[in-house]
């Protein structure tokens, strides 16, 4: 009898089996990096597309406002294109004669106020000067109704008040007039007062009419005197009165030396501020009035260098 033979079976060996074990964890661990890169792949497309998304939409966003900007512009150079709105005839007045002063080591003054002023880009181009300039803000009216709030954001500025003019039609809502009352003119000063509570100067909007009336001015003077507020006269008409009347109230007379714009070529502007430095510095001070145009702000950014000649100041350093 035959004996049957026992089937033997190899064992497997053992480093067999830990290659397959290392294999295994490779493919793991490469098939998870696979699916964790394609899902961080797609969470950072998503994250670049909402980045993108945003930055799209701020771009939208400001050239509307630049569009808006351009529009407010336009419509402004409609309603007048330099500041020769501002005075009666074409010919600038000229300012009121004064003294030369005593040659000293200090430096003389200038100071640079910007009319106009009432709308959020306007105090942003102007702050964008990084320069210490007087803004004027006119009243809030139908198409400015936040002028005295924005106003009320600064630690310094001055009230654009407006004034009746001889020829000048498109005037401001309520304006002054020559045949207001004393209590109308108090009633107005009042209103401004409440309105821009911070308010220490005022000077005048157009007014050619007003200012060349002895009995209008006194009325206005007068009034602003109860409310602790100084008057600058912007000079629109060579016959104004306000020197005559702030002399019979005992106080010193204030006015514009130079007009920036009275045209609006960047040029002109750059040779008016030339102007501006050389009688500061005959005078010991000067005081200059501009606008709120791009031109304007863009000369005297560039005519930084010649600033160093002279002390640019606010306002109320030289009154």
């Amino acid at each position: 009898m035959s004996r049957k033979r026992k089937t033997s079976f190899k064992k497997k060996p053992k480093n067999l089996t830990f290659i397959t074990w290392i294999v295994t964890f490779i493919i793991i661990a490469f098939s998870s990096f696979g699916i964790g890169y394609y899902v961080g792949y797609d969470d950072a497309k998503k994250d670049l597309f909402k980045k993108e998304s945003k930055i799209a939409k701020k771009s939208v966003k400001q050239i509307k406002e630049s569009e808006t900007i351009e529009k407010s512009t336009k419509e402004a150079k409609e309603k007048y294109e330099d500041a020769s709105h501002e005075v009666e005839s074409s010919i600038e007045p000229k300012p009121i004669e004064r003294e030369k002063t005593v040659e000293t080591s200090a430096k003389a003054k200038l100071a640079i106020i910007i009319d106009d002023v009432s709308v959020k880009s306007h105090i942003k181009a102007i702050k964008s000067l990084n320069l210490p300039i007087t803004m004027s803000f006119l009243p809030p009216s139908e198409f400015r109704p936040n002028s005295h709030k924005l106003a009320a954001k600064e630690e310094f500025y001055m009230v654009h008040l407006p004034m009746e003019a001889k020829n000048f039609t498109k005037e401001e809502p309520y304006t002054l007039k020559v045949d207001d009352s004393q209590i109308k003119i108090l009633q107005r000063v009042a209103e401004i007062k409440k309105l821009f509570p911070k308010v220490k100067y005022i000077n005048n909007h157009t007014g050619s009419k007003f200012t060349s009336d002895e009995a209008a001015v006194n009325r206005l003077i007068y009034a602003l005197e109860k409310e602790n507020i100084n008057f600058i006269d912007s000079r629109t008409i060579g016959s104004t009165k306000v020197p005559k009347v702030m002399k019979s109230y005992g106080k010193k007379y204030m006015s514009r030396d130079i007009f920036l714009d009275h045209e609006l070529d960047k040029d002109y502007v750059k040779g008016q501020i030339k102007k501006a430095i050389k009688i500061a510095k005959v005078h010991g001070s000067a005081i200059a009035i501009g606008h709120p145009h791009a031109n304007t702000l863009l000369a005297i950014s560039e005519s930084k260098h010649l600033f160093s000649e002279v002390e640019l100041v606010l306002i109320d350093k030289l009154y």
